[in-house]
């Protein structure tokens, strides 16, 4: 596995994995057919690209297999022959949690089923391999709301999304995965599997073991189904961008707002001038909704069910308040779902409008919500100090203390050069969110990317813990070695 103009990580602290004879090959081809293991490498390369270019990534074998029963009879073997496993679902992670060193590759996507659809029990169960938009749409089709919402929706697998806790846009509602998950089936690494698919909404009957694999990366076990809690699908959303000089205005007004609305804020994005500036310049499309240039800004949106549509006049009638006290300094509101559609395209737009501009060195924070603001001021003194001219681009889920604070190079530096300062520069953006009794991963995991810094500012009693539900789930070391720990 080598790094492709990413920062350096540390070293797996294992052998390398084993090569696997021809007869192990024929014994999993046998498994899952000849449709389900790959081993020629133009037809293994899509499974082993990393969505940011940051690893390369090999194997000698990628399986996919259809059935949950695959899944165990795969692992079973690679337990008797010390076969490490690499578990991926659409490939679509950040941190280089689905990378392989040689390991075997077992891909979910062809797991894809809606086992099961509950409008009244509002649930649905699904396999991994489900990608999260046909999810989406499952639950449209019953006039429910599967809430969770990402810019890879439409590739992403929902194995993935529990794997690393996913997050996205409505968490400040609806909660990250671990709140929208009511059972789990999961391959173990012996083999044996844990049916836990029970869609129950309250049990009181010991340790909650679904959350011992809901971010764990695919390091403890395979998450093969899910069962996963739908919601009322909103009458109608009603979506505001407004403009503030500084981020303490943005997070008063959003206390306001779950007042104003008896916390109907679905969403609650902030975003800053530059990363602003940067997707209107670059991204097709994006154009600025307002007539002059603020320091920050922030979509705001409540979402009601019928009979409510007086929140839309409460959304006004906030917006004025805050105007007129000087909260905020500038507003638009959607007057149609066309507009509203633009005001999004804007958001998503914003990771896209940075490449242009050079190298980026990404962070995924989190603080509490109140401490946003002093995060961000204290994050841009320090980078300024050491990397004079950097570009902070931040922008986020504000309502959940989630920034994506990010780092544009400054203009003229070497591109490599401001890459090989990675770890300089995002490590102290890491211990000035630890100060405040932040994450350094609010919403992508750890995988390799972040292993370093998992060492580094976790306790040595969390680590501890970690490691001893490793060592007894997974005595071998085959599930994803190398990651999160």
């Amino acid at each position: 596995m080598v790094a492709m103009g990413a920062p350096p990580t540390q070293a797996n602290d294992r052998p390398p994995p084993p090569r696997l004879s021809k007869s192990f090959v024929d014994r999993v081809t046998t498994m899952v057919g000849a449709q389900g293991a790959i081993t020629d490498p133009v037809a293994m390369a899509p499974y082993l690209a990393d969505m940011r270019g940051l690893y390369q990534s090999r194997s000698p074998l990628v399986v996919r297999p259809a059935t949950t029963d695959q899944v165990a009879e795969i692992i079973r073997l690679c337990a008797a022959e010390g076969v490490p496993i690499v578990p991926q679902g659409g490939n679509t992670g950040l941190c280089g949690g689905a990378v392989a060193s040689g390991e075997l590759v077992l891909n979910l996507g062809r797991m894809n089923n809606v086992r099961a659809v509950d409008p009244l029990d509002h649930s649905i169960t699904v396999d991994a391999g489900c990608i999260l938009a046909n999810i989406q749409r499952a639950a449209e089709e019953v006039d429910r709301l599967f809430p969770l919402s990402l810019g890879a929706e439409g590739s992403c697998q929902i194995g993935g999304n529990l794997s690393t806790n996913a997050g996205g846009t409505a968490v400040l509602h609806y909660g990250t995965m671990r709140e929208l998950t009511l059972g789990l089936e999961v391959v173990l690494p012996d083999g044996e599997v844990w049916d836990g698919l029970r869609g129950l909404r309250k049990d009181s009957t010991g340790y909650d073991l679904k959350q011992l694999f809901i971010g764990a990366e695919g390091t403890l076990g395979v998450i093969t189904a899910a069962v996963l809690k739908l919601f009322p699908r909103p009458a109608a959303r009603h979506t505001a961008f407004v403009a503030f000089d500084n981020l303490d205005a943005a997070i008063e007004l959003l206390a306001r707002a779950r007042a104003a609305s008896a916390d109907a804020v679905t969403a609650f994005e902030v975003m800053s001038r530059r990363a602003l500036a940067f997707a209107t310049t670059h991204v097709e499309g994006a154009s600025d909704p307002l007539d002059q240039a603020h320091e920050w800004y922030a979509l705001v949106e409540f979402s009601t069910g019928p009979g409510q549509d007086e929140m839309g006049a409460a959304l006004e009638a906030l917006l004025a308040q805050a105007l007129e006290a000087g909260l905020i300094v500038d507003a638009t509101i959607a007057q149609s779902e066309d507009q509203r559609s633009r005001l999004w395209f804007l958001r998503e737009a914003l990771p896209e409008g940075q490449a242009p501009e050079g190298a980026s060195i990404k962070n995924d924070t989190s603080v509490p919500v109140s401490k946003l603001p002093h995060f961000i001021r204290e994050a841009d003194a320090a980078m300024q100090a050491l990397c004079p001219g950097i570009r902070p681009v931040a922008f986020g889920h504000a309502g959940d203390g989630n920034i994506h604070y990010n780092l544009t190079q400054p203009e003229g530096m070497d591109r490599q050069g401001f890459l090989d300062r990675w770890w300089e520069l995002a490590g102290r953006v890491d211990e000035i969110a630890h100060r405040m009794n932040g994450s350094f991963s609010a919403e992508h995991g750890v995988g390799l990317l972040k292993r370093r810094e998992m060492a580094r500012l976790k306790s040595p009693l969390e680590l501890d813990l970690m490691r001893r539900i490793k060592d007894a789930l997974d005595p071998g070391n085959i599930m994803n070695p190398g990651k999160l720990l």
